[in-house]
């Protein structure tokens, strides 16, 4: 089988199981990666052996971080295991990069009304939301129209992290702007709809069970790009989301501009959101839902960051007063 015969099949089985776009481009990266580091080897040719050297080569070489090794390795897993149908087994000799023990970047509440005013229009409507309801920057960018509810004043985040669904709170601050979001949304999807596009990119085989959902309003992206574009999977000519190196961007700017020295990103609002939420008397069971956290201890981190400060433990110098 050739190289491109099996990239080819590689992307057969990912898109059989669902796997999102982002996935299956970067697993085709490792992949071409590891076959060019052993001089275009066939990866049926090679196994455990080849596989450390190349993981050990990404730790001590190339001073990957721990996620991206991890990366790599699901990605040969997956060819191995689920393409060739060869488990290369335990790996014994591997050098795992360290994952470095981070505090989040916390902001104030002070340094976040600060930033959030130095946006307007839609991004700051979408950093709205990644702060006032906690939501991860590509979970607000695939919001759908459908999964916001006015009537219970909350959100529905469909295939989190981890392909999880939550309920978090809709701000009411945002309520209003978020109302007409849609109707602009839905005033666009019209004129979509009568230049004979409309159709919105549909997860998993929901197209195949609901053939006229892709272009109901419902299943439209709330914060939709500006332009039509072709689906790089079935070829259809769609509007998908808004780019989310656009609201990067605009986060970066406002933080410049506001002179918030902390490196904010947009990640920043939602760990912001978590930390003001414990500060303000929410216990951290409440919080690990609100976020999506698997485990609380994930959620603990935030109670490293108060306001109370080193681990919430009054030094002695304090106490002496």
């Amino acid at each position: 089988m050739s190289e491109r015969k099996l990239l080819q099949k590689v992307r057969e089985h990912i898109r059989t199981l669902h796997y999102s776009i982002r996935t299956e481009k970067a697993y085709i990266s490792w992949i071409k990666q590891f076959v060019k580091y052993f001089n275009y080897t066939h990866p049926s040719e090679m196994g455990a052996a080849e596989i450390e050297d190349f993981l050990n080569y990404l730790a001590n070489k190339r001073k990957v971080s721990a996620s991206t090794q991890n990366q790599a390795l699901n990605a040969l897993n997956f060819l191995y295991n689920k393409v060739l149908d060869k488990p290369f087994g335990e790996l014994e000799e591997v050098t795992w990069a360290k994952k470095p023990k981070k505090m989040p970047v916390i902001l104030s509440t002070i340094e976040t009304a600060k930033l959030l005013a130095r946006l307007d229009g839609v991004y700051l409507l979408m950093a709205q939301l990644l702060y006032g309801a906690g939501l991860r920057l590509m979970e607000c960018v695939r919001l759908r129209i459908k999964d916001v509810d006015f009537d219970m004043n909350q959100i529905v985040v469909r295939h989190g992290k981890g392909a999880k669904d939550r309920v978090t709170m809709l701000p009411q601050i945002a309520r209003k702007s978020l109302l007409l979001q849609i109707q602009k949304t839905a005033i666009q999807h019209q004129q979509d709809l009568n230049d004979g596009y409309g159709s919105v990119y549909l997860p998993y085989a929901l197209e195949k069970k609901y053939p006229n959902a892709a272009k109901e309003l419902g299943w439209q992206y709330v914060f939709p790009a500006s332009k039509v574009s072709v689906d790089p999977r079935s070829g259809t000519v769609q509007r998908h989301h808004i780019s989310e190196a656009l609201l990067q961007r605009e986060i970066k700017r406002a933080a410049r501009q506001s002179l918030i020295l902390k490196p904010a990103t947009c990640h920043t609002l939602r760990h912001s959101f978590a930390t003001h939420l414990l500060q303000n008397g929410y216990d951290i069971r409440t919080v690990q839902d609100l976020l999506g956290h698997k485990d609380v201890s994930t959620t603990m981190i935030y109670t490293h960051v108060l306001n109370k400060g080193g681990m919430a433990v009054r030094s002695p110098l304090d106490l002496m007063a």
